[in-house]
C-alpha cells in the first residue's frame, strides 16, 4: 500500500514507512527460519509495485507467486489491520511475470557465455587460479579472432582449439596446459548435467523487460522460479550476480530519484558469499556501492547479518530484523552483531528483543528524509494485500499465457558462433591438407614416370653396343677356331654357315 509518507512496513511506537527516495540505498531482511521474513519481503515488494517500481525476486520456497492474486480475509489479518490502524486496506494482486532458468515453470532466462565473462564463470565452475587463467586466455583469443562464445558448446570448442594450438598460444599468452583444459571441460560437463545448458544461449534476456509496468501503472513483479534451482546453489548465486553486474554495466547514471528504477531482492543471500573468492567479493562490494546511482536497490534476505560481509553490510541502510535464536556461540555473536548495527532506541534492549520477538514481529530501522537511519523500533509487520502462498498450476499457466513476453524467449536460437566457425576451420584445414597430399602424390608419381622413361632411353644404346661387342668377339673366336688344326673342319662349317646367313642371296 502506498501512502504519502512512503511504503508502510508496520507499527512500533509509531508507523514505520520506507521512504521511496532512499529505497535504492539497499536493505537487509534477516531472521531465523519461520519468523516471517517472506511476509516482510512480500509487503515491501507489493508496496514498491504500487508506487510504480518494478521488482525482481527469487522464489526459493515456491510460495511467492500468490502476490499476483488478491489476498483472502482472515480474522488474524483483520486483527492486525485494526491494531496498526490501516483504514484503506483492500485485497489486491500485483502484475506478475514468472521466469525460470530451465524454461519449465516460467519464461526462459538466458545469457551468453560472453555476457557471463570469465570471472563469474570461474566462480561457477569452482576453478583454481591456474584454470581461471586458462579460461581468461580462451576469452581473450575468442575476442581477438572474432569468435562468439554463446553457449557451452562454443566454450568447449574454444578450449579444444586452445589445446590443439597450445604451443603456439603459450608463447603469447602464457602456459596453456592440457591438464587445466581437461579440468575445465569436466566442470562444464557437470554444469551441463545440472541444467546450465538451458541457461546459456540466445535469445538473451533484455534487462529492460524487468523494468516495465503493468495494469494501473503498478510495477511488474518479476519472480524467478528458484525452488528447483536452489538445488544447484552455485548456479543460482552466479546467475543473480550476473544480473546485478549487467544492470550495473548497462544502466545509465540517474543520480537521486524520487523512487528507484528497479528493486532487487536476493533471497538466501549467504549462497552468494559462501566460498566466494576475494576478487568476487570485491566485485559484489563495488556493485552494491555504485549501483544505487543507477537507480537500483538491492535487498538481501538471509538468516543472520553474519552471512553478509561487513564491507557489504555497511552499505545496507534499511533493516528489518526478525527474531534470532541464540543456541550456540555463533548464534550469540549473530545476535550481538544484529543489535549493534541498529541506531539504538533508549526504550528497548535491542539484543534481548531480538531473541524474544514472535512471528510477524521485527526490529525495523529505515532512512529518514535526510538519509539518516531512524532509531530502531520493535514493530509488528503489516499483512500483505496479496495472497499468501503459491498459485495453482492452472493460475500459473494463465499468467504465462497472458504475459506480455509470451513466445518472446521460448524458442532457442543457435546462430553461427565459435563452435560452427572452428568446425569450418577444421574442415577447410583437412580439405586443404588432403589436396596438398594428393598434389604431392601426383607430383611424386610423375617424377617416377619421367625417371623410368629416362632409364629406358639410356639402356637402348648400351644394348646395341653390347650386342656388337658380343658379335665381334664371337667372330674372332670362330676365325681363330677355324685356323686351328684341331677345329679346322668344324670352324669351316661354322664360318660357312655364318657367312651364308649373312651374305645369303649375294
Amino acid at each position: 500500500m502506498s501512502q504519502p509518507s512512503g511504503i508502510l512496513i508496520g507499527k512500533g511506537e509509531e508507523n514505520v514507512f520506507l521512504n521511496p527516495r532512499f529505497a535504492n540505498r539497499h536493505g537487509l531482511i534477516a531472521g531465523a527460519t519461520g519468523t516471517g521474513k517472506t511476509i516482510s519481503l512480500q509487503v515491501l515488494a507489493e508496496g514498491l509495485s504500487r508506487i510504480g517500481v518494478p521488482v525482481f525476486m527469487a522464489d526459493i520456497k515456491g510460495d511467492l507467486t500468490g502476490i499476483s492474486k488478491p489476498g483472502n480475509p482472515h480474522p488474524k489479518v483483520d486483527e492486525r489491520i485494526a491494531k496498526i490502524g490501516i483504514d484503506d486496506f483492500r485485497f489486491e494482486g500485483c502484475p506478475t511475470v514468472i521466469w525460470d532458468l530451465a524454461g519449465e515453470r516460467g519464461h526462459p532466462v538466458r545469457a551468453t557465455i560472453s555476457d557471463m565473462g570469465p570471472l563469474l564463470l570461474a566462480q561457477l565452475l569452482e576453478l583454481n587460479d591456474t584454470q581461471e587463467g586458462v579460461l581468461n586466455i580462451a576469452f581473450k583469443v575468442a575476442d581477438e579472432q572474432g569468435l562468439l562464445l554463446l553457449d557451452l558448446k562454443d566454450l568447449r570448442a574454444m578450449l579444444q582449439y586452445l589445446g590443439e594450438n597450445s604451443k603456439t598460444l603459450s608463447n603469447t599468452y602464457g602456459n596453456v596446459s592440457s591438464a587445466s583444459i581437461g579440468a575445465i571441460q569436466r566442470q562444464l560437463l557437470v554444469l551441463e548435467q545440472q541444467g546450465a545448458d538451458q541457461f546459456f544461449g540466445e535469445p538473451a534476456l533484455d534487462l529492460w523487460d524487468f523494468m516495465r509496468t503493468g495494469a494501473n501503472g503498478y510495477g511488474n513483479i518479476n519472480i524467478l522460479a528458484a525452488d528447483r534451482l536452489i538445488n544447484t546453489p552455485r548456479l543460482y548465486a552466479t546467475f543473480l550476480l550476473w544480473l546485478l553486474s549487467e544492470l550495473f554495466e548497462n544502466l545509465p547514471e540517474v543520480g537521486d530519484m524520487e523512487k528507484p528504477r528497479l528493486v532487487f531482492f536476493f533471497d538466501e543471500a549467504h549462497l552468494l558469499f559462501n566460498g566466494a573468492s576475494k576478487s568476487l567479493v570485491q566485485k559484489v562490494e563495488q556493485v552494491v556501492k555504485l549501483i544505487r546511482s543507477k537507480g537500483v536497490g538491492i535487498y538481501f534476505i538471509t538468516q543472520t547479518p553474519l552471512d553478509v560481509p561487513e564491507s557489504v553490510l555497511g552499505q545496507l541502510g534499511n533493516r528489518v530484523q526478525h527474531a534470532l535464536r541464540a543456541f550456540t556461540p555463533r548464534d550469540q555473536k549473530a545476535v550481538r552483531t544484529a543489535a549493534e548495527t541498529f541506531r539504538q532506541n533508549p526504550n528497548i534492549d535491542t539484543a534481548e528483543t531480538i531473541m524474544q520477538m514472535g512471528v510477524g514481529e521485527a526490529l525495523v530501522s529505515v532512512l529518514d528524509d535526510k538519509g539518516i537511519p531512524t532509531i530502531v523500533q520493535h514493530a509488528i509487520i503489516r499483512p500483505p494485500q496479496s495472497r499468501i502462498g503459491p498459485l495453482t498450476e492452472a493460475e500459473r499457466s494463465d499468467i504465462l499465457r497472458t504475459s506480455p513476453f509470451a513466445g518472446r524467449y521460448d524458442n532457442l536460437v543457435d546462430r553461427e558462433s565459435a563452435y560452427e566457425l572452428l568446425q569450418k576451420r577444421a574442415v577447410n584445414a583437412a580439405t586443404e591438407a588432403a589436396e596438398q597430399e594428393a598434389e604431392a602424390a601426383a607430383q611424386k608419381a610423375e617424377r617416377r614416370t619421367n625417371n623410368g622413361a629416362r632409364r629406358v632411353a639410356d639402356r637402348e644404346p648400351e644394348a646395341d653396343s653390347l650386342l656388337g661387342s658380343i658379335g665381334e668377339t664371337f667372330m674372332k673366336n670362330a676365325v681363330k677356331a677355324a685356323t686351328s688344326s684341331a677345329g679346322r673342319r668344324i670352324g669351316t662349317q661354322i664360318v660357312r654357315g655364318l657367312l651364308g646367313s649373312l651374305f645369303k642371296g649375294r
